[in-house]
């Protein structure tokens, strides 16, 4: 009985990794499944640990193919080393968190060694947007989101994407190696079972990248989609992901007590990734994202 349980739960991961955008989504269990896909490799110690409790060399083969499939999909993300070499523009986006008192103090310890900066769920003259005020001479806020620069900011104006009001914004910095196109949005939450406005979101987001013809393009913040969720392939491509091309590791940002999934995202093109990392924001349930560019 043990070795017929094993080899079935064996196939069921294995098969719900590698063709997991094959699934319908199946009220709220698909995309809660999409999120938390790489921790679906801790089944394969416990089905070995089963396979080898019931002496089968069946089951125990088995067990092994869904460790095969995890490692093709996401060894390169424990594997990977950052491309590295100099940089041009270092930059980082971080939901502060609405309610969090000490949001201040986050922004200030992440954004000392930026030169751009993305926050979501700002407050009017929240600590957040005083301290980034502080330390960084040009801004660009709209709503709840914002971005800060060490260099000049132009051609900004609110974005709305699909949300019916503006909770994003688009805007030119102009760095010392050229121009980068910079979006930063909070695209609509998502919950099990109820996916439909972020799926809008979206694909608005998407039309805004494709309607956009500039030489380098940065999109900054809290898309409320993991990186293995389907949803992103509405994105990346066009765009590339900079935690997969120039992080160490999975780069998870939620919860920030023990975060287990990606929703906030450093997308790119026309520059290369050199480095990408997360880092702690004080009293946010997310941590934020960093990543370093060269022009």
């Amino acid at each position: 009985m043990l070795k017929r349980v094993v080899i079935v739960v064996s196939v069921v991961v294995a098969v719900a990794m590698a063709g997991h955008r094959l699934i319908p989504v199946l009220g709220g269990f698909t995309p809660v499944m999409e999120s938390l896909l790489p921790w679906l490799g801790v089944a394969v110690p416990l089905l070995v640990l089963a396979a080898l409790a019931a002496r089968s060399k069946a089951a125990t083969a088995a067990a092994l193919v869904p460790g095969v499939v995890w490692g093709v999909m996401f060894g390169s993300a424990l594997l990977r080393t950052p491309p590295g070499g100099p940089s041009d523009l270092a930059v980082g986006t971080v939901n502060v968190g609405v309610t969090n008192s000490a949001s201040g103090e986050a922004v200030r310890s992440i954004a000392k060694d930026l030169d751009l900066l993305a926050a979501q769920e700002l407050t009017v003259g929240g600590p957040a947007a005083k301290q980034l005020n502080k330390m960084f001479r040009h801004r660009y806020t709209v709503s709840t989101v914002g971005l800060w620069s060490r260099y000049p900011i132009s051609d900004s104006w609110p974005v709305d994407v699909g949300l019916g009001w503006p909770r994003a914004l688009r805007a030119v910095v102009t760095t010392p190696k050229g121009k980068v196109t910079v979006y930063v949005m909070h695209l609509a939450s998502a919950r099990p079972g109820h996916t439909t406005s972020r799926d809008v979101s979206l694909a608005a987001a998407r039309e805004l990248v494709d309607a956009d013809f500039s030489k380098r393009i940065l999109l900054l913040g809290d898309l409320n989609t993991a990186t293995t969720d389907r949803g992103m392939s509405g994105l990346t491509p066009p765009l590339s992901d900079a935690q997969q091309e120039a992080g160490d590791g999975f780069g998870f940002t939620w919860p920030s007590s023990f975060p287990i999934t990606r929703p906030d995202h450093i997308l790119y093109k026309g520059i290369t990734a050199t480095k990408a990392g997360v880092a702690a924001a004080t009293g946010s349930d997310h941590r934020a994202a960093l990543a370093s560019f060269r022009f």
